[in-house]
């Protein structure tokens, strides 16, 4: 599927997401390789903890910074730590970062204080996209939730807005929070593939789905949520893990035992290192639906490239009509289907007003 090198047939390759920009909403980001080298495609970071919006936390890793990180380079990241691997859909995008708390859990009231900032800074840095891999404080009617009317605000104004429709479908309630709630939100629910382009291997991720309180379908559509290909965050423990692990596999049999020797916490870390799914000493896999929102961001800002002209409106209804629905599964838990980007794409192509 998008974003992962097995399903590259699926991807439409004439377009990038050049000159398009995406907005990420998360609690923390890191100015990964994928992102600024050959070309720093960071336009903006807006730090919302202080009144400047600083940007010296970005070149700081914490641990709220992996999160954003990850959301940001899967939706367009252009593989260089990968010579092109582990690239995402749209790996020309310019990308603007909104930080929005310190650490632990994001309020509704933050992704608001985020999402403010985005609309008065659209024209600015040409922000079509905004991409919210987070979810409020709990289930409202968007008639009476001012965050729902703030997107609504959002794409009145042209800003497509794609959501992550949350990890709890296995719950009995299976709730939907704004701003995934919200009626003109793109909200994207969970794929599982099983890492195989064979469409007979297809399930559903434990994403969460509506009705809504307003009895509106969410999600829309889905994305895969699992076998996600993301960067290790730089400078921590994962990350020294994983370029261990490199090194013993690319050793030769002669020279593990001085390995083993040369670090005494090495199945220790070898096991956690395992268990936190790493790919090479850069990459891991990953899950949840805030790892779905992005790619469905690429796939818009691919067809925002090719066609300049589509409202939000537009872009949602191509991206429902061209989807595909999972025989089997109940269509409250994934809306019209398994997102398509090359159907979508060219759908974009020629759509004519």
């Amino acid at each position: 599927m998008p974003t992962l090198r097995r399903a590259k047939e699926f991807v439409d390759e004439r377009f990038t997401g050049k000159d398009v920009t995406i907005a990420f909403l998360d609690s923390g980001f890191f100015p990964h390789e994928d992102l600024t080298t050959p070309r720093n495609r960071i336009l903006a970071y807006q730090n919302m903890n202080v009144t400047n919006g600083e940007v010296a936390s970005l070149f700081q890793p914490d641990v709220a910074s992996w999160h954003g990180m990850m959301t940001s380079v899967v939706a367009a990241g252009n593989g260089f730590l990968a010579n092109g691997f582990y690239r995402g859909i749209a790996p020309q995008a310019n990308v603007v970062l909104v930080k929005l708390a310190r650490t632990g859990r994001i309020t509704e009231q933050n992704i608001q204080d985020g999402l403010e900032w985005i609309l008065e800074n659209r024209t600015k840095f040409n922000i079509k996209i905004v991409n919210i891999s987070a979810g409020g404080d709990f289930e409202q009617s968007y008639l009476h939730d001012s965050l729902s009317q703030l997107v609504e605000e959002c794409v009145a104004k042209g800003l497509t807005i794609v959501c992550a429709v949350g990890n709890a479908g296995h719950l009995p309630t299976h709730p939907v929070f704004p701003p995934a709630s919200a009626p003109s939100a793109i909200s994207v629910g969970g794929l599982d593939d099983q890492n195989s382009i064979n469409r007979s291997k297809r399930g559903m991720y434990r994403s969460s789905y509506g009705p809504t309180l307003d009895g509106f379908q969410k999600p829309e559509i889905i994305a895969p949520s699992i076998w996600v290909p993301a960067p290790i965050l730089p400078n921590t423990p994962t990350a020294q893990q994983a370029a261990l692990l490199e090194t013993l596999d690319k050793a030769e049999d002669t020279e593990l035992y001085a390995l083993i020797i040369a670090n005494p916490n090495i199945e220790p870390d070898l096991d956690a290192a395992l268990d936190r799914n790493v790919i090479t000493k850069h990459y891991k896999f990953v899950d949840g639906t805030s790892f779905a929102a992005p790619i469905v961001s690429s796939v818009i800002a691919q067809m925002l490239e090719a066609n300049p002209g589509l409202t939000p409106q537009q872009i949602k209804r191509i991206l429902i009509s061209t989807a595909e629905r999972l025989p089997h599964y109940e269509v409250d838990r994934q809306g019209w289907g398994v997102v398509d980007p090359r159907r979508a794409v060219n759908a974009a192509v020629s759509f004519v007003r």
